[in-house]
């Protein structure tokens, strides 16, 4: 029996591949409404080149964490959708760039696609599965004790670098790290234009309370600390301890950090959003 396509199975198709309304209609009658197979045949169905892909944002995607002994290697490889990020052909090709920027400890992009067969792979499989797909970053640490952490949803990482300790003791603050989002190792360490700028914005809200200008400079200095302190991995308590600060968890092991990364999927990538119920009012009025 053909099941009615109506317009939430076509709104649920197109969540779940992120492609056009149109496309998704159509492979529903073609699959006589059954979703699951209008996306294998969605799936099978693009022909495009990925030349034509290259122009189409991509901000979706995978984050791939390595790190073993004193190196860690972390890499974002972007797609269109999250239903083609967590497609295992997808899966795959991010661990083949794991992999290849651990071996080679290449961090460039263009020299790691160049200097591989990862940009043939990546070609392919963008015709596979008809979506832009990019490496966008790769980042590696090294230091006398390294470890990682990747999110369950593998949309967040970060490799940390000790000076000492344990590469468990290098996950846990990894952990903290994908939690809080601190911005710098240490206050000092704080780009000059990011504290400028928070401190204008202090200074300019200081000054509409009205009270006079030395009173004003004390309110701002204070909110300044507290900015650094709040900023600053090893002034921030420890998730798991709050009772400790994670320069204090590290103490205890006689290590400090050296450095981390935190990559999340997307960050900094504009991305259009689209307003379904508007598209589909275009579309009805075009068809009138």
């Amino acid at each position: 029996m053909t099941k009615l396509v109506t317009p939430l199975l076509v709104k649920e198709l197109r969540e779940r591949t992120g492609l056009g309304m149109m496309e998704c209609k159509r492979a529903l009658v073609a699959s006589n409404g059954d979703i699951d197979d209008a996306i294998a045949s969605l799936r099978k169905s693009s022909g495009l080149k990925a030349a034509k892909k290259a122009s189409r944002t991509a901000a979706d995607g995978s984050i791939g964490v390595v790190s073993s002994g004193d190196f860690g290697v972390i890499i974002e490889v972007n797609s269109e959708t999250d239903f083609v990020a967590r497609d295992d052909n997808f899966q795959e090709f991010v661990k083949v760039v794991l992999e290849t920027a651990y071996d080679t400890r290449e961090t460039d992009v263009d020299a790691l696609l160049a200097n591989s067969n990862l940009e043939s792979k990546r070609n392919d499989l963008i015709q596979k599965i008809g979506e832009n797909i990019l490496l966008r970053r790769v980042k590696s640490i090294k230091a006398p004790v390294v470890g990682s952490y990747l999110h369950s949803n593998r949309r967040i990482g970060v490799v940390v670098g000790l000076t000492d300790g344990s590469s468990e003791l290098a996950r846990q603050v990894a952990m903290h790290v994908a939690a809080v989002n601190p911005a710098v190792v240490r206050s000092d360490e704080m780009s000059e234009s990011v504290l400028s700028a928070e401190k204008d914005i202090y200074l300019a809200q200081a000054r509409d309370s009205g009270k006079p200008e030395e009173i004003v400079q004390k309110m701002v200095a204070g909110r300044v600390a507290k900015f650094l302190k709040e900023s600053s991995l090893i002034d921030q308590p420890f998730v798991k301890d709050p009772e400790k600060t994670i320069g204090q968890l590290v103490a205890e092991a006689n290590a400090d950090v050296t450095s981390f990364a935190r990559f999340e999927v997307g960050e900094g990538i504009s991305k259009e959003k689209v307003d379904f119920a508007a598209e589909v009012a275009a579309q009805v009025e075009s068809v009138g």
